[in-house]
């Protein structure tokens, strides 16, 4: 058990033996002060029992049992009991991760054992990435990697639009600009016909072997002139509007020519996804899509509508959510259309045939709140069993310093520019490699993402992220370097020491009335499986980067007091092994965030 286990442990049975159930709350103090624990056990009981807090917490802190754990226990008003942990124990408390060097921390969660799917990223297709599905990813990604450290099955699961009008727009767009001779061929092969349509599919196929990224520019040009023909209200509204119905049935009639254009551009959005995908460290193990959703959603909702779950109204099918303190919501169209309320219907059947999970976690932004409340309550209602098993766990907006991002306004930030922009920075401001700068350019921009409150709007900047001075991803990455290159230099014929430089010392002939900042930074190296536990536990990546930026702060104060490899032998032995714990720390906490640590910067 970890140290706060222990504690937590030891309080527990002082106060059953008080005739009182309650899991004592065990917290880090923020001022290093007033203790390495912190308990406000006391102000609880006291209520319960009639007490004073402040007698009933020195009743207690005489009951608890040192077990060699403890420097001092104190008492402070209005009643918490302050706990000093000898210097021993937080030696002792590193040792599994210097023992285990290159396998991660394991802990324990709510869910450990568990089944669970994590539903994120959702991308539309024939849409491009923008900075706000970059922020879901990351988070996503994060989420995912602290319940796997915690022993939970998770599969990741990306569930994306590859219908809608947008779609029909875009493909309408694109064999119009064809037509009217308005995109550059030049380069392509492709045999000619003198059929008008057949020669616009063969040159939409010829348009495949240009790179992702010259595809998808196309796709947002296409989209904007079938935006631009629609909205004239003429013979191609129309048209567009049976391409959308057709893309949505699969029944092509006339438009069949277009199916294959459809087919070929959704290839190419997910091609462009996957690039994403693979340059910020994420994959997934299931792909569902709206078009799989739509016939089984419409008839899961019909079948509903038969034994009353549903309603109609005014020639659609509602879920009368004000049955259930909620809000009604359209689930079938007057035109037959099941909506995205209706293919949630099909969506979730789907799921748990697959994996029949113990838990769903959509990550989903907070406009979707009351939307997600109604689902669940629809799919209780047609599914029982699946109630309690649905959650959504939101996150806040991206904001630039110049207002809030809107695909709408067309103020639009794509989430490789932004990663581009990052590398280009890094590049010019420290003299990067390639590799090493990509992987500082993501670093810097998801822990931009992941170190505030998944709640909490972000204000983006670019600058910020970037620094290597505050709490920021490169400065996380710098300091593991910074350790690297200590306990490189320690095989050097300048600094010798047999063995690995990060091996655990079995003997520590040191004082362990250790200086203040080599006592800060141990404790808080310690302290590592505890904060991915509560950061598991709470789906809060935020309390991970936290926790890292102090470790990395306290490690650069411990470098830059104290000699480590010119030491004594005993002490330097002791420095090296903090050195090596704090970068196993830094290395796997980064792990878990979804970011690169590199070993030179």
């Amino acid at each position: 058990m970890s140290l706060k286990q222990q504690l937590t442990t030891q309080l527990t049975v002082v106060v059953k033996d008080l005739g009182l159930d309650i899991v004592p709350s065990v917290d880090y103090p923020i001022d290093a002060k007033h203790g390495d624990y912190s308990t406000n056990v006391a102000l609880i009981a006291a209520k319960k029992l009639g007490k004073k807090p402040v007698e009933l917490a020195e009743e207690l802190r005489l009951k608890i049992k040192d077990l060699g754990m403890f420097e001092k226990v104190e008492v402070a008003p209005p009643g918490f009991i302050n706990f000093w942990i000898k210097p021993e124990k937080f030696i002792e408390a590193i040792d599994p991760l210097l023992d285990n060097k290159e396998q991660f921390v394991l802990v324990k969660s709510d869910l450990t054992d568990k089944k669970v799917i994590v539903e994120y990223a959702h991308p539309n297709t024939h849409k491009a990435f923008h900075i706000g599905h970059l922020r879901n990813i990351t988070t996503g990604e994060s989420i995912v990697r602290l319940l796997e450290t915690s022993g939970v099955h998770v599969i990741r699961a990306n569930y994306q639009g590859d219908v809608g009008m947008h779609i029909a727009k875009a493909i309408f767009g694109l064999t119009m600009l064809i037509g009217e001779g308005k995109i550059d061929t030049k380069g392509l092969e492709f045999e000619n016909s003198s059929n008008e349509i057949e020669r616009v599919l063969l040159i939409v196929k010829a348009l495949s072997t240009r790179n992702v990224r010259e595809r998808i520019a196309l796709l947002g040009e296409a989209y904007a002139y079938g935006s631009k023909l629609f909205e004239e209200n003429g013979k191609e509204m129309l048209a567009i509007k049976e391409v959308n119905k057709s893309i949505y049935t699969d029944n092509w009639g006339i438009y069949k020519p277009y199916k294959e254009v459809y087919q070929i551009t959704r290839q190419w959005s997910l091609d462009y996804f996957e690039e994403i995908y693979k340059r910020v460290y994420t994959h997934f193990d299931k792909y569902y899509f709206e078009s799989m959703a739509y016939e089984s959603g419409k008839e899961n909702v019909l079948k509903g509508l038969e034994n009353g779950i549903f309603q109609k109204s005014e020639g659609a099918i509602i879920f009368p959510g004000s049955k259930y303190g909620l809000h009604d919501r359209v689930f079938i169209t007057s035109e037959g259309n099941p909506t995205y309320e209706g293919k949630d219907m099909g969506l979730a059947p789907m799921q748990f045939k697959d994996y029949n999970p113990d838990l769903i976690i959509h990550l989903v932004g907070p406009e979707q709140a009351g939307y997600f409340q109604v689902i669940f309550e629809a799919l209780a209602q047609l599914f029982p069993e699946t109630r309690g098993k649905e959650q959504h766990q939101s996150y806040g907006w991206v904001k630039l310093k110049h207002g809030k991002m809107s695909s709408r306004s067309g103020n639009v930030v794509l989430g490789e520019w932004l990663l581009d922009e990052a590398k280009k920075k890094i590049q010019e401001s420290y003299e990067s490699a390639d590799e090493i700068a990509e992987q500082v350019a993501v670093g810097a921009v998801k822990y931009s993402f992941l170190k505030v409150g998944l709640s909490q709007e972000i204000a983006f900047d670019l600058e910020e992220s970037i620094s290597l001075q505050g709490n920021s991803g490169p400065y996380l990455q710098y300091t593991f370097a910074r350790t690297q290159s200590v306990l490189r230099k320690v095989q050097s014929a300048k600094f010798p020491r047999k063995g690995d430089p990060s091996d655990k010392v079995q003997s520590l002939d040191v004082d362990v009335s250790l200086e203040k900042e080599e006592r800060e930074l141990l404790r808080l190296v310690a302290r590592f499986p505890e904060v991915v536990e509560d950061a598991a536990d709470r789906f809060a990546p935020h309390v991970l980067c936290t926790y890292l930026f102090d470790v990395a702060q306290a490690f650069n104060l411990f470098y830059q007091k104290f000699q480590i490899l010119k030491a004594e032998d005993a002490v330097r032995d002791f420095r090296l092994q903090v050195t090596a714990s704090t970068g196993i720390v830094l290395k796997q906490g980064l792990h878990l965030l979804g970011i690169q640590a590199p070993e030179r910067m």
